[in-house]
């Protein structure tokens, strides 16, 4: 393999071909222009080195991502317990009203099941008489607690609280007062997610 060289002046053509030989030569044994450095790889102790700054960085942001998470399910807990109280309170205010029928209800005006949010209580026109088509609903759906078992249905995975019983020691009765979320676990800011 020659590889063109340009001449300089003076120079014969020997000179010329013999100077191309030798830089071909040279070209063979070294693709580089300067064979006296050597092409460098990474050494273990550069690997190793790498390796344990990235094992630190993963372990500095594992209790971050943790935290972002149970953040995260937090925020739904609070929107989830705002969604069906203003539900309750909806549902209250309207049988207060007399502008829901309410069938199997007990005398406390509340709702006598979460799905009763979600199916709706028939209006009460004007005349007093209950429409037959017209409802009113209180939840397009019954918001799952992010803290409770995955497999439960949502209607399920709340606490109830019945209007008759207190706020220390809620039970479940004939109509749904309130609810809380059946956790034990304690939240960033130290409170127990039941008592939300």
């Amino acid at each position: 393999m020659i590889i063109p060289t340009t001449v300089a002046a003076g120079d014969g053509y020997a000179t010329g071909l013999a100077s191309t030989r030798a830089h071909a030569r040279t070209y063979l044994r070294c693709p580089r222009q300067n064979c006296h450095t050597r092409v460098r790889g990474y050494t273990l102790v550069e690997l190793v080195a790498v390796l344990a700054i990235v094992v630190i960085l993963t372990a500095a942001a594992l209790p971050l991502s943790e935290t972002w998470v149970r953040s995260n399910k937090e925020r739904h807990l609070r929107e989830a317990l705002w969604e069906i109280r203003d539900a309750i309170d909806r549902y209250k205010h309207m049988h207060a009203l007399g502008q829901i029928a309410v069938t199997g209800a007990s005398d406390s005006g509340y709702p006598p099941d979460l799905s009763a949010l979600v199916k709706g209580s028939p209006q009460v026109l004007p005349d007093k008489t209950v429409s037959a088509q017209a409802r009113h609903f209180f939840l397009r759906h019954i918001p799952r607690d992010p803290f409770s078992d995955p497999n439960l249905p949502p209607e399920k995975s709340w606490g109830l609280r019945s209007y008759a019983s207190s706020a220390d020691r809620p039970e479940p009765g004939s109509d749904v007062y309130d609810v809380y979320s059946t956790s034990q676990e304690k939240a960033l800011d130290g409170t127990l997610y039941k008592d939300w």
